[in-house]
C-alpha cells in the first residue's frame, strides 16, 4: 500500500473524512486511481488508511482511522454496524436508507432499502472498485430478492465514472410496495428519482401530518404523491402538481392503492401553476413545497435563493389565516441560516406573519456526521403562516 503525506491534517484530526489535493505533500497524480493508500503526517506518524482518485478536488476519502484489512468482512461489518443503528432508532420501519456514505463511514456509497430490494449507488471510484465486495456483503446481510445498481447521479462524471443503471441480482416484476407509517407507496427503484424514492422526508411527513385537521391543501413537486397522501389520510382534500408524468402516474396508483379519491395529481410546471394558482385567489389551509435542489454550486446560490424566495412568498400568500405551510429545501449550498433569512424575506413580502413550529432535517436514516457538515442537507422548516 502506498503512503500519503499530508502537509495539513487539522481537518483530518478533527474528524473529517476527506482529504484535498492541497492538503497532500505531493501531487496525488503518482496514485493509482481507486487504490487504497495510507495516511501519514510530516513525521510519520499514521493518521488512516482511504481510497484515492488523483482526478478529483477531493483527493481521499478515508475508510479507518486503524491499520486494519479493507477487504468484505470489513464492509460487512460496516454495513451490519449501520442496521444496527436503523433497528435501534427506527423503530419498525422495513424500509430506508441502509447506508448513507460519510455518515455510515461508508464515503461514496449509497444503499437504500425497499422491502427486500435494495438499491445501490456508488458515487465514487474508489468505492466503485470495491463494488464486488459490497455487493456480497450486502447479499449476507440483507439477503434482498433484488438489487438494483442506480449509478446514474451525474455526481459520478466529477469522478470519471460512467452513468448507468441495471439489475445485480432478481428482477422487478413485482414493484416494491414500502409502508410508510401505513401509508402505501409503489416504488420503482429502475425509474424513480435519486434511488427511486425520497426517504429523506419519511419522518417530516409525517410530523406534518400530525399537525393537519382537514381542509384544502396543495403540494407542489409532489412527485409521487407521498406528503399529498400523508396529508389525506388526516382529511385533507389534495391537489398534487408535478412536471414529471411518470410521477402524476405513480402518485394516482399510490392515491388509489391507498382508497384516497380525493386527491388530485396534475402534471404542470410548478412555477406557472403557482402563478395560476394566485390569479385564481385561491387559498388553502396547508402548503408543501419540496422542490428539488436549486443549486448544485456556490456560484448559483443568489440566483437559487431568488427562485425559493419567489415560490415561499407565493406558498405563504395563498394560505388561509393560521395555515400551515412546509417548506424544504435539499440544496447542501443553502445552510439553515440562509433558508430562514429568505422565509423571513418572503413573508415579509407577502405581508404575513409566521410561528415556526419546527425546524426539521433528513430522517435517522441519513445521519449526519458532526465531524462532515456536508452530512447535513436538508431543511424542513413546518410553520403556521397568519
Amino acid at each position: 500500500m502506498q503512503i500519503a503525506i499530508l502537509n495539513r491534517t487539522s481537518r483530518l484530526l478533527a474528524g473529517h473524512l476527506w482529504v484535498f489535493s492541497n492538503e497532500l505533500a505531493s501531487s496525488p497524480k503518482k496514485f493509482q486511481p481507486g487504490t487504497l493508500v495510507e495516511l501519514q503526517d510530516k513525521k510519520g506518524i499514521f493518521l488512516g488508511i482511504g481510497y484515492v482518485n488523483p482526478h478529483s478536488l477531493i483527493s481521499i476519502r478515508i475508510l479507518t482511522r486503524k491499520k486494519e484489512e479493507i477487504d468484505k468482512a470489513f464492509i460487512k461489518r460496516r454495513i451490519e454496524d449501520a442496521l444496527s443503528y436503523r433497528k435501534r432508532f427506527l423503530g419498525k420501519r422495513s424500509s430506508f436508507r441502509a447506508v448513507y456514505s460519510e455518515g455510515d463511514l461508508l464515503p461514496g456509497l449509497i444503499v437504500d432499502k425497499y422491502e427486500d430490494c435494495l438499491s445501490v449507488q456508488f458515487l465514487t471510484l474508489g468505492m466503485e472498485a470495491m463494488a464486488e465486495m459490497v455487493f456480497e456483503a450486502l447479499d449476507e446481510v440483507y439477503k434482498p430478492s433484488a438489487i438494483v445498481l442506480r449509478n446514474d447521479n451525474n455526481i459520478r462524471t466529477l469522478e470519471g465514472l460512467p452513468l448507468e443503471k441495471k439489475i445485480v441480482k432478481g428482477g422487478l416484476d413485482t414493484l416494491p410496495v414500502i409502508d410508510e407509517y401505513g401509508l402505501k407507496l409503489e416504488i420503482d427503484p429502475m425509474s424513480g428519482q435519486k434511488t427511486g424514492f425520497f426517504l429523506d422526508q419519511a419522518e417530516n411527513r409525517a410530523a406534518f401530518a400530525s399537525l393537519a385537521t382537514g381542509g384544502e391543501g396543495l403540494d407542489l413537486f409532489s412527485y409521487t404523491g407521498a406528503w399529498s397522501l400523508a396529508l389525506a389520510a388526516k382529511g385533507v382534500r389534495m391537489k398534487g402538481v408535478d412536471s414529471s408524468e411518470y410521477a402524476v402516474a405513480q402518485a394516482r396508483k399510490n392515491a388509489s392503492l391507498n382508497g384516497f379519491k380525493e386527491c388530485e395529481f396534475v402534471k404542470e410546471d410548478v412555477f406557472e401553476a403557482v402563478k395560476a394558482e394566485k390569479a385564481a385567489g385561491r387559498k388553502y389551509d396547508c402548503i408543501v413545497l419540496d422542490p428539488p435542489a436549486f443549486v448544485k454550486s456556490k456560484a448559483k446560490i443568489t440566483e437559487a435563493l431568488k427562485a425559493y424566495r419567489e415560490l415561499n412568498n407565493a406558498c405563504m400568500g395563498m394560505l388561509r389565516y393560521k395555515g400551515l405551510f412546509a417548506t424544504s429545501s435539499c440544496s447542501y449550498h443553502v445552510d439553515r441560516y440562509m433558508f430562514l433569512d429568505m422565509l423571513r424575506s418572503a413573508a415579509r413580502d407577502a405581508g404575513k406573519q409566521a410561528r415556526v413550529i419546527e425546524i426539521r432535517s433528513q430522517g435517522k436514516d441519513h445521519p449526519a456526521s458532526l465531524a462532515v457538515p456536508e452530512t447535513e442537507y436538508l431543511k424542513c422548516v413546518l410553520m403556521e403562516v397568519f
